[in-house]
């Protein structure tokens, strides 16, 4: 019977010291990527039902003057917190559906058609993730304000931010790295049996691509969630800005206890969002051969 093999091996484990000492290490390992990990967001729910008073007074005390349930309704009503929300959750969703629309696309005319000049786009996609993006700002951001051809500005729109994640080479290089995974005979198959492109590409390639086309959808939608830069330039009107770019406009008008309980509504979304597709997301991520044969 083969054992697995560890930094500390078996005959090590019998000894005494190691044997008490390793659970010991493990277990205060664990309490402090616990406390690192969800110990600022407990530390932001304390704080979001807390007076002003308490937060600045005593930052780690519990509740001196009680729990101020009544921060997370004004919150929602008086930081106008459920329209800034609405306006991140429409970018998101737009930003998830054009990104997974141009990758998925990209992807598969790179990998599955492959025509002659696919290598030579394939590494100019992989050439763009060499350059910062702050070398691309100022032009994309020209851009946005007057459309080549059209002529017309999307400044105000929320296609500024649909348009611009979309193009991301990062997502169009993973999709393509899966789709080269899946194996040709399926791909030939389908062509003997006289598929279509399309009709290869909504009935064979996609439903073999969940997990990663998971993964870019949670990715993508977590992106931005939390961007700011970029909406705070092509997004200057507040009816529109993302939470990212209202909370900190709002903040020098806002006493600090309503600002932590909108913060804590505006971080609680990704990250339920992530538990709950965190199986999904793990496997997609995990999966090195993309189909098992």
């Amino acid at each position: 019977m083969s054992h697995e093999r560890g930094i500390i091996s078996i005959k090590d484990r019998q000894r005494t010291a190691v044997r008490i000492g390793l659970p010991i290490i493990q277990v205060l390992l664990f309490i402090g990527v616990l406390v690192a990990g969800v110990g600022p967001l407990l530390w932001l729910l304390k704080s979001g039902v807390s007076t002003s008073q308490d937060i600045l007074s005593g930052p780690m005390q519990l509740w001196p003057s009680g729990i101020q349930w009544r921060n997370i309704p004004d919150a929602w009503n008086r930081v106008q917190i459920g329209s800034y929300l609405g306006n991140t959750a429409i970018i998101a969703i737009g930003s998830m559906i054009s990104t997974l629309f141009v990758c998925t696309t990209g992807a598969f005319v790179l990998s599955v058609l492959r025509p002659k000049w696919g290598p030579v786009v394939t590494a100019a996609v992989l050439a763009t993730l060499f350059l910062p993006g702050v070398i691309s700002l100022v032009p994309l951001y020209m851009t946005i304000l007057k459309m080549p051809v059209l002529g017309v500005s999307l400044q105000n729109t929320f296609w500024a931010v649909w348009l611009p994640s979309a193009a991301g080479a990062f997502n169009v290089l993973v999709m393509k790295r899966y789709f080269d995974s899946i194996p040709r005979e399926l791909i030939e198959a389908a062509r003997i049996d006289g598929a279509s492109n399309l009709r290869m590409f909504t009935a064979l390639i996609l439903p073999l691509s969940k997990p990663i086309v998971g993964v870019v959808a949670l990715l993508t939608v977590i992106g931005s969630w939390k961007d700011y830069l970029w909406p705070l330039l092509v997004l200057p009107d507040p009816r529109l800005q993302p939470i990212s770019v209202a909370l900190p406009r709002v903040a020098k008008t806002t006493e600090i206890s309503l600002q932590m309980s909108a913060l804590f509504l505006a971080v609680l979304i990704p990250v339920v969002l992530f538990l709950v597709f965190q199986k999904q997301f793990l496997k997609g991520v995990g999966m090195s051969g993309g189909i098992k044969e």
